[in-house]
């Protein structure tokens, strides 16, 4: 006996959901609708944000699941809910604030540095970078037979996706090596402050690969990983017998960018 009434679809987090309602909106509606949310922290699901987070670390590929699910009950790719972007923030005012405290800045170079790290490290590397592989996936990897193409908003959160480990890699566990190791004329020094680089780099890299690879109409997503990897290797390599510590010198680029010390 088949039942009378089928239960609508719920999100990962039991959230009801209508297709709806939801479907085909323009991407200005779309932009208009998220910008609309960011204040209201009431309507913002911070506990799936969380769970994006913590497997973007360690599992970032059933991430990307969600997306398809939203996908096919939104009918967009990209994040409706700012909850991931306001958690984010959060992470970069704390990494900050411990940033700030190792340099030794004053509250006016701790205020600067938070600046160029949200506007300058995340936001416009992130334009910078959305804008380039959303050009580049929808001019030369589309499928000969897709009628889609990738929506910026969901190249800009593949941004965000990828920057969120190599922010907790780089700002905040490098934090504590900083002064008894990374910051010495050692050869350990170097290896180990350069692999922390390359490591979070290449996960960078990774959840990039991800985000594009899993969309259905496009093809030859490597080209997105491989190349750039070589480039990152190759740096890596040629740092240590020259005495390039990566770390070192982004110190002194804060210090020299913020231009305020205790």
């Amino acid at each position: 006996m088949l039942p009378s009434r089928l239960s609508p679809p719920t999100s990962p987090t039991g959230t009801p959901s209508n297709p709806m309602l939801e479907a085909r909106h323009t991407a200005g509606a779309k932009r208009y609708k998220y910008l609309r949310r960011i204040l209201k922290f009431r309507q913002m699901d911070f506990e799936f944000a969380l769970w994006q987070m913590l497997y973007l670390c360690v599992a970032p590929q059933r991430v990307y699941r969600n997306f398809h699910y939203r996908k096919q009950t939104k009918d967009q790719w990209a994040r409706d809910d700012p909850a991931f972007l306001v958690l984010l923030s959060f992470w970069l005012c704390a990494s900050s604030l411990g940033f700030a405290i190792v340099l030794q800045l004053s509250v006016m170079g701790m205020i600067k540095l938070l600046l160029w790290v949200i506007f300058v490290d995340c936001i416009g590397a992130g334009l910078m970078v959305a804008t380039l592989l959303w050009f580049v996936a929808n001019k030369y990897l589309q499928t000969q037979k897709s009628d889609q193409e990738v929506e910026w908003g969901y190249a800009f959160d593949v941004h965000l996706n990828a920057f969120f480990p190599l922010l907790i890699i780089l700002h905040v566990i490098q934090l504590f090596f900083i002064h008894p190791l990374i910051d010495k004329e050692w050869f350990m020094s170097r290896l180990f402050g350069n692999t922390l680089w390359l490591i979070a780099l290449g996960y960078y890299l990774y959840i990039t690969f991800l985000g594009y690879s899993s969309l259905p109409f496009l093809r030859h997503t490597v080209v997105l990983l491989y190349p750039a990897m070589l480039i990152i290797l190759t740096f890596y390599i040629v740092s240590l017998p020259v005495g390039w510590n990566f770390t070192q010198g982004l110190m002194w680029f804060y210090r020299y960018r913020v231009g305020h010390y205790v």
